[in-house]
C-alpha cells in the first residue's frame, strides 16, 4: 500500500467508519468502488491472508470481522484508500498499537480483566465481622460454663432480717392487746343433744367469767361448758346465773391457772369516735384482736328469740355500736378502750338482712352491752343467782305510729296501762300520754324506750318529757327493779 494510504485516517475519509470496541467495522460509501451496488455497507475481508469463506456465509472471523463477499477490486491487504488496522498474518502476535491483537483478542473482544490483590476495605470489614462473631461466641461459652445448674444460685442471699425489739408502747393497740389477752377466754358449750355453741368471755374478780346468755343457755339443761384460757390450758365451768333480758351470764371455771382479772371501765364516759378494741374467738379463732371506733351510742338492739315460741324473753339492749370486726364467736368477749378497760360486752352483729342472730360475717355493724349494765347484772347474778328487771310501770301501745311512744289507753294482756304504784304513776303520767324524750334523747319507738330503761340500774333517776292533749310536760321518775320478768316489757 502507498504512503498516502497509510497516512490516511478515518476522520479524513468520509467513506470509512471506524469500529468501536467489540463492534464490526463497515464502509458505508458505495462510491469507493468495492461496496455492494445496492448501497449496503460491506465488511472488510482479507482473502489473501485467510482464504475466501464459503459463499453466502455470515460467520464472524476470530478477530470479530464478519465474513462476506470479497471486495470488488479483488486485491488483498488494505481496502482502497487505507484506514483502520490491518489484520496480522497467521501466527502473528500483538506488536503494539499498529498491529492487530493476538488470537482470542480480536476486534470484538472487551478489555482484559484487571489483575491485583483483594480490596483493602473489604478485608477490614471482614476482619471486624470475624472479631464480633468470635466475641459473641466467647461470651456464650463463658455463660454456658459459669451459669448455675437447674436455675439455682448457691451464692444468692437477701441478707439477714433487720434487728429490733417486740416491745410496744403501753398505749398502742399492741400494748393494750398484750395486757388484755391473758384475761380473755374461749367457751365451747354442748347441750343435751348433739348441738353446740362457741363464744368468748373475760375473767373478773374472784375468778368469775362474764359472757352472753345466748352462749351458755344450751348448757342450762344438762349440758357442759369447756373453757380455754389464753395460755391454751382448759378446764370445765358451771353456770352461776344468767339473765335473758340483758343477754348476760356468769360462769365459774374450775381452775383459772393464775389468769389475771380484767379491768372494768365506765361506759357512761364513752363518746362517739373513741377508739376501741374487740377481743374474742370469732369462728373459733381464739385470741383474735380487731380494732375500730365507737360508731354510735344508745342503739336499740333486740337479741334472742322475738318469735314468742321461746320460753325466754328477748333481750332489749341500748347498745354501743362499733365498726370493729365482730363475728360469730366474738359474743361475750370484751370491747375495751385505749386504756385496756372494758367498756362493753360484745353481743350482736347486724347483717344485710337486718337480723342480729344470723351467722353471717361482719359488715362493720357490731353491738356491745354497756359495761355499767354488765357490772350491775354480773354482781346480782353472783350474789343472788338472778338479776332484777328495771321498769317504770307502763304498758305501751304497739299500734301507735306518731312521734315518741304512746302509753296504752286500756288493759293489755291483763295489765293496766299504768301500774298504780309504779314510777310512772307516781310521776303523774296517765294512759294515752305520749313520751317524747328520756334524758334529752328523743325516742323513735317503743323498743328504744324499753332498751333505755333496761340499761338503768334500779333506783336510778331519769327525766322524761311527755305530751298530753297537745301540751308538753316534764317529769322525773325513779326506776324500780322487778324480781321476776314481766310478760310484757315495760
Amino acid at each position: 500500500m502507498t504512503d498516502e494510504t497509510r497516512r490516511s485516517t478515518p476522520s479524513e475519509r468520509p467513506d470509512f467508519l471506524p469500529a468501536g470496541d467489540g463492534e464490526t467495522a463497515s464502509f458505508e460509501n458505495p462510491s469507493a468502488g468495492w461496496g455492494d451496488p445496492s448501497g449496503r455497507p460491506q465488511p472488510y475481508f482479507n482473502e489473501s491472508a485467510y482464504g475466501a469463506p464459503p459463499s453466502g456465509s455470515s460467520e464472524t472471523l476470530a478477530f470479530g470481522v464478519p465474513q462476506g463477499p470479497p471486495p470488488p477490486h479483488g486485491g488483498g491487504g488494505m481496502p482502497p484508500g487505507g484506514g483502520g488496522t490491518p489484520p496480522p498474518p497467521p501466527g502473528a502476535t500483538g506488536m503494539g498499537a499498529g498491529w492487530a491483537p493476538p488470537p482470542g483478542h480480536g476486534f470484538g473482544a472487551g478489555p482484559a480483566p484487571k489483575r491485583g490483590g483483594p480490596n483493602l476495605g473489604l478485608l477490614v470489614a471482614l476482619a471486624v465481622v470475624i472479631a464480633l462473631v468470635a466475641s459473641g461466641l466467647g461470651s456464650l461459652g463463658t455463660y454456658l460454663l459459669t451459669r448455675p445448674s437447674a436455675g439455682s444460685n448457691p451464692s444468692y442471699s437477701l441478707g439477714p432480717a433487720p434487728s429490733g425489739v417486740t416491745n410496744r408502747p403501753p398505749d398502742s393497740v399492741a400494748g393494750v392487746a398484750n395486757r388484755v389477752l391473758p384475761s380473755v377466754v374461749s367457751l365451747e358449750v354442748s347441750g343435751s343433744s348433739a348441738d353446740g355453741a362457741t363464744g368468748s368471755g373475760f375473767l373478773i374478780k374472784d375468778g368469775y367469767v362474764v359472757t352472753n346468755n345466748h352462749v351458755v343457755s344450751m348448757a342450762a339443761k344438762g349440758g357442759a361448758i369447756k373453757i380455754m384460757f389464753n395460755n391454751r390450758k382448759t378446764t370445765t365451768g358451771r353456770i352461776v346465773g344468767r339473765d335473758p333480758g340483758s343477754d348476760l351470764a356468769v360462769v365459774k371455771p374450775e381452775e383459772t391457772f393464775g389468769t389475771p382479772e380484767i379491768t372494768l371501765g365506765n361506759s357512761d364516759q364513752v363518746v362517739v369516735g373513741d377508739p376501741v378494741i374487740a377481743i374474742g374467738s370469732p369462728l373459733g379463732l381464739s385470741g383474735t384482736v380487731t380494732t375500730g371506733i365507737v360508731s354510735s351510742l344508745n342503739r336499740p338492739v333486740i337479741a334472742g328469740d322475738e318469735s314468742g315460741t321461746s320460753t325466754e324473753e328477748p333481750a332489749y339492749i341500748s347498745a354501743i355500736q362499733t365498726d370493729a370486726a365482730i363475728n360469730p364467736g366474738n359474743s361475750g368477749g370484751p370491747l375495751v378502750n385505749a386504756r385496756g378497760e372494758v367498756v362493753g360486752v360484745n353481743s350482736a352483729i347486724a347483717t344485710l338482712s337486718r337480723s342480729t342472730t344470723s351467722q353471717s360475717g361482719s359488715i362493720g355493724l357490731g353491738f356491745a352491752i354497756p359495761v355499767n349494765q354488765a357490772r350491775r347484772v354480773a354482781q346480782e347474778l353472783v350474789t343472788t343467782g338472778h338479776a332484777k328487771r328495771p321498769k317504770i310501770g307502763v304498758t305501751l301501745d304497739k299500734d301507735y305510729r306518731g312521734d315518741g311512744v304512746k302509753i296504752a289507753t286500756g288493759n293489755q294482756g291483763g295489765r293496766p296501762p299504768v301500774d298504780a304504784n309504779g314510777p310512772a304513776a307516781k310521776a303523774g303520767l296517765k294512759p294515752g300520754d305520749v313520751i317524747l324524750e328520756v334524758d334529752g334523747l328523743r325516742l323513735q319507738d317503743g323498743n328504744e324506750l324499753i332498751a333505755l330503761i333496761r340499761s338503768k340500774a334500779p333506783g336510778a333517776k331519769i327525766t322524761i318529757r311527755y305530751q298530753r292533749s297537745g301540751q308538753d310536760h316534764t317529769a322525773t321518775l325513779t326506776v324500780m327493779g322487778e324480781d321476776e320478768p314481766a310478760p310484757t316489757p315495760s
